[in-house]
């Protein structure tokens, strides 16, 4: 069975649009609806409008950085969450980026891998039930979550580094990459999956970002933008994660075609053509369900990723068209 899900991306802010295209994939019988937390919009109360609109799709915080909230805040959000949405929450962390953690939380990025753990560790403890682990306050009596304990709340982690895909193995109930390679995911992921207790299967959730549209070359103007984007402007973190997937070449002359990266123009050269056959799918409705289908050999859902400013007449017709 065709199992798809929608993630939007940080630079996503118009609500009004957010709220009508979880709607639209509730109503098409998407699984899930990603929502990540950059420095917009609050995805959590974005997510509790998601929840108490639509009727059966999994809500997803795709993702929350562990740097911007505690533990003990993070496991309050995600149990109050499951309470909302009848037990369609998914809480999803990831380590973000030293660009972000630092220009914006005013928080030192450090031992991302670690911090992963950490946190993970300690939000899962409290959504069982158990005590908060105090680590700077030891002398103080440690509390309990003030509400019913979710244990078998299913915590994502977008891992993308050695270190951190190894934190997802052992302790995520999913593994959210982005910004994957197709046809590295499909050698990548059965990787990571037996490096897990068997009894505790692992939902890879990834897929490409992508744009239906009547002209194939409009579609591919408006993927490349997002991928210049990406990988030119998003500090060095992306541009390595691609060029250690075999794409060093291909990226280097992405950042050559974009010495002034724009989010509203970008350019893949042709001779770079196969970041873009593996990071995304574009063209005509059935262009792109062809390119949809080779996902299905890595991910358990095949996250259908849409790019920030999409006018709405595209957003309908790639959910459409995309739809499982």
């Amino acid at each position: 069975m065709t199992s798809r899900g929608v993630a939007l991306t940080p630079m996503e802010t118009r609500r009004d649009i957010i709220l009508r295209t979880a709607r639209l994939a509730d109503q098409l019988g998407y699984e899930a609806f990603a929502l990540p937390e950059g420095w917009g919009l609050d995805s959590t109360t974005t997510l509790t409008e998601i929840a108490l609109l639509t009727r059966r799709i999994t809500v997803v915080s795709g993702v929350l950085s562990i740097w911007g909230r505690t533990p003990a805040t993070l496991a309050m959000s995600a149990a109050t969450l499951h309470q909302i949405s009848d037990g369609r929450y998914v809480l999803g962390l990831g380590a973000s980026t030293k660009a972000l953690v630092e220009g914006f939380h005013d928080v030192p990025f450090h031992r991302p891998a670690d911090k992963l753990r950490d946190v993970t560790a300690k939000v899962r403890a409290l959504l069982a039930g158990e005590r908060a682990s105090l680590d700077r306050t030891p002398q103080a009596r440690a509390l309990r979550l003030g509400q019913p304990a979710v244990p078998d709340l299913p915590i994502w982690l977008a891992a993308m580094g050695q270190r951190t895909v190894e934190v997802a193995a052992e302790l995520a109930d999913g593994w959210f990459p982005a910004m994957v390679a197709r046809d590295h995911l499909a050698t990548w992921a059965p990787q990571v999956k037996r490096r897990r207790d068997q009894a505790r299967p692992l939902t890879v959730a990834a897929g490409p970002m992508t744009v239906v549209d009547t002209d194939p070359a409009t579609a591919r103007e408006v993927a490349a933008t997002y991928i210049a984007w990406y990988l030119c402007a998003m500090g060095d973190i992306y541009a390595r994660f691609v060029a250690d997937q075999g794409y060093g070449a291909d990226v280097r002359a992405i950042l050559a075609a974009n010495p002034r990266p724009s989010p509203h123009q970008g350019v893949v050269p042709a001779t770079a053509q196969a970041v873009l056959d593996q990071l995304t799918a574009y063209g005509t409705r059935e262009q792109v369900r062809d390119q949809l289908e080779p996902w299905h050999k890595a991910a358990d859902i095949v996250m259908i990723g849409l790019p920030p400013g999409l006018p709405w007449p595209t957003i309908e017709a790639t959910l459409h068209a995309a739809a499982p």
